[in-house]
């Protein structure tokens, strides 16, 4: 508790510290003003063939957001940190949740891990969630965003994209840091860490904690209630080199939002979520003398827990309580060797093993004066999977290293036992095996020196899980969802084509792909009911086309004008999907257009300040996030015909922008200060919602469970003011 009383204390000298000088960065691993990185053709990539390599090598498109990306943003969660960097949709649906949506595979709307089409990776395995709002950023040295099918190395989920989190350690982070911050709507956040090295061993240490009310939304609007959460996380990591040749890693983490306000659908102001995530990993790394081979052995625990303390007073369902646990464990081991069999050939062999527990119950209360009500079976069915799954990946450097061919394939061997769940009628007994194989092949041409092109194919699959198999379910309003035993693995196919130019001062990035999702795992309505809906496999295809963009530029050296202590620069991503067709829309559908995915969306920024000459270095940077058109057939309850015509409506949400920016000045060596504004237009809008918190109204307040408390509908927050200090040791 001391370092936040530190950061009251410090806000109001240093707004005036701001005002009268004007600030740069701060974070651990690098330099406060570091230079963008010259060239992107040869930056060193893990996550795409699960090794490093040149980016000129990859078939496939790779976003990367470095340290010093992350360090100069006020994103509260990694949702905040990758929706503004245009890596896809996301719903944001409270503080403590979001789906995702990349190339058209798209998360469970809780983030459930295992019935995600995009897979979240933490250092290189499952996360265990993907729900990315649960997750600070506090210890994440990179990200690295695979854009499209990954599963030949990565295996179920991988179909959209791939997330990988690679934390900090005492290798890839230096000295120590401590780092204060406050806003608007009582935000206070405090992280910490500690790195060293003694002899061949090194080690890392981090801790972060933070707070925040409910917010206010922008123009028009007014205070969200039950938007309020609070954080804590801590990281360890420690490291021993035994000699040249062999190594092994240890990291152990906790990260989760607590106390978090779920409004949900119906602006509900009752619920409440807890949402953690804790791992254990072991790596043991090592090569032969001769570099014939090289190897890593993985081995990790995950516990991945939600509890949700939710109520639905005014829906059918009648409920005061309506609590939920949820807890999956996975333990986990993977082996891959590395061998050079021959010059400019490199084969990749993996082995997976993986077994999973997952378990939920659920408790019920009814309003007082309703009538008596039932215990039903939880959202999730109890289930245990064990995989085996076997890969390989061979790649082959041609003509002076010019051309690089790839092919890899995997087979995965899978099942998934029906446990005993709790007040689950009809139980199914014994276990539903599994298969599939998925592949990939590609190539890369490095045309000069500072251009390079590549094109690939490749695919993925999730596998379906016990509930979807044979679950049977009441969500919270009351609606009842079974499980269907005949349920087919999802699967994606995607092409890509693309090319990366790095020139004198900017680097530019550009990728044209088709992906499609077939065998789709969804619920049906049982025809003539509301009420009462069945998985099923959709027969039509989720069908995306589109270009992708990323950019990056140094303005000054682009232009030709020396630097004299000054730097600017710039970026852009973006991407336009030009398809977006979901075949398996209903007859009835006013849209065929794929859900919850944008048509189009981009991030621009600039970044300039001076490094010499003055007494206070300072840099000053702007980012526009264009969310663009998205279709959504929406869950809240719309008036009718106000709001929307019919219950199965489905709305095209308009595009809109939003602004932020930070000041930052090192005020001493070592000791930065900053004030970052976020929304600056006081936008009043929201990622999914379709009733915003505006006037007149659109939603139906009769069935709301919003209590009274605040305004009614859902926005994002409004204008926010966020300010810190950095000290680095």
């Amino acid at each position: 508790m001391s370092v936040f009383a530190f950061g009251r204390g410090t806000i109001p000298g240093l707004v005036a510290v701001l005002v009268v000088a004007a600030p740069p960065a701060a974070r651990s691993q690098q330099p406060p003003l570091a230079q963008p990185q010259a060239t992107w053709l040869d930056e060193i990539v893990v996550t795409s063939t699960g090794r490093p390599e040149p980016r000129s090598r990859i078939t496939g498109t790779v976003q990367v957001i470095d340290g010093e990306r992350i360090t100069r943003s006020s994103a509260q969660s990694v949702t905040d940190l990758l929706a503004e960097n245009a890596v896809g949709f996301f719903s944001e649906w409270t503080p403590g949740q979001t789906s995702i949506n990349i190339r058209g595979g798209a998360s469970d709307g809780q983030g459930k891990d295992f019935r995600s089409q995009v897979l979240v990776l933490v250092n290189g395995r499952r996360a265990g969630t993907a729900n990315l709002s649960k997750l600070s950023p506090a210890d994440v040295e990179r990200i690295e965003v695979i854009r499209g099918p990954a599963s030949v190395i990565y295996g179920s989920g991988a179909m959209g994209g791939v997330i990988n989190i690679i934390l900090r350690n005492g290798r890839n982070t230096t000295g120590s840091s401590a780092e204060v911050q406050g806003g608007s709507w009582g935000l206070l956040q405090g992280r910490a860490h500690t790195t060293g090295q003694t002899g061949a061993s090194d080690y890392y240490i981090g801790l972060s904690g933070g707070r925040r009310d409910s917010y206010r939304s922008g123009a028009g609007g007014g205070l969200m209630a039950n938007t309020q959460w609070q954080r804590l996380g801590v990281t360890g990591a420690f490291g021993h080199r035994f000699n040249d040749l062999n190594r092994v890693d240890l990291t152990v983490r906790s990260d989760g939002i607590y106390n978090a306000g779920f409004r949900g659908s119906s602006w509900n102001t009752i619920n409440r979520d807890e949402r953690t995530n804790a791992s254990f990993d072991l790596v043991y790394s090592g090569r032969t003398a001769s570099d014939f081979g090289r190897w890593t052995l993985h081995s990790y625990l995950i516990a991945d827990r939600d509890v949700f303390r939710w109520a639905a007073p005014n829906s059918a369902a009648q409920t005061r309580l309506d609590l939920n646990r949820r807890h999956l464990d996975i333990v986990g081991t993977k082996f891959e060797p590395i061998f050079n069999l021959f010059p400019g050939n490199e084969l990749l062999i993996g082995v997976n093993l993986e077994r999973s527990w997952l378990r939920s119950v659920r408790y019920r209360e009814g309003v007082i004066s309703g009538p008596a009500i039932s215990q039903v079976a939880p959202q999730d069915s109890n289930q245990t999977d064990q995989l085996m799954a076997f890969y390989a990946e061979n790649s082959q450097r041609l003509f002076d290293d010019r051309v690089v061919l790839r092919a890899g394939i995997r087979h995965t061997r899978g099942s998934t036992s029906f446990d005993l769940t709790p007040n689950l009628a009809n139980q199914a007994t014994g276990a539903r095996p599994y298969t599939a194989t998925t592949y990939t092949v590609g190539g890369t041409w490095r045309v000069t020196d500072r251009f390079s092109l590549r094109s690939g194919l490749s695919t993925g699959f999730r596998a379906p899980t016990a509930t979807e198999l044979a679950g049977d379910y009441t969500v919270l309003v009351g609606t009842q969802i079974f499980g269907n035993p005949n349920l087919r693995p999802e699967t994606s196919r995607q092409i890509e084509i693309g090319g990366t130019f790095a020139g004198d001062g900017f680097n530019i990035d550009v990728a044209l792909f088709q992906n499609v999702i077939r065998d789709r795992i969804n619920t049906q309505r049982r025809p003539g009911s509301t009420t009462t809906s069945d998985y099923m496999n959709n027969a039509g295809d989720v069908t995306v086309r589109g270009v992708e963009l990323q950019a990056a530029f140094n303005l000054l050296r682009l232009t030709g004008q020396p630097d004299r202590g000054w730097h600017w620069s710039a970026f852009v991503n973006g991407a336009y999907n030009f398809h977006m067709e979901d075949g398996g829309a209903l007859p009835t559908a006013n849209s065929r257009q794929a859900q919850r995915m944008y048509q189009y969306q981009a991030s621009i920024g600039t970044r300039f300040g001076q490094r010499t000459g003055v007494a206070i270095p300072w840099s000053f940077s702007v980012t526009g996030i264009l969310r663009g058109p998205m279709w959504y057939e929406t869950e809240e309850p719309l008036l009718i015909p106000a709001g929307e015509p019919n219950s199965a409506f489905i709305h095209r949400k308009p595009a809109f922008w939003v602004w932020n920016a930070r000041l930052e000045g090192e005020l001493r060596k070592g000791l930065t200060a900053y004030v970052a504004v976020n929304n600056i237009f006081n936008v009043n809008q929201h990622a999914i919602f379709i009733a915003l918190d505006r006037q007149p109204f659109i939603g139906n307040a009769a069935v709301s469970n919003h209590m009274g408390i605040g305004n009614m509908g859902s926005s994002m927050p409004g204008r926010e003011v966020v300010m810190g200090l950095n000290a680095q040791f």
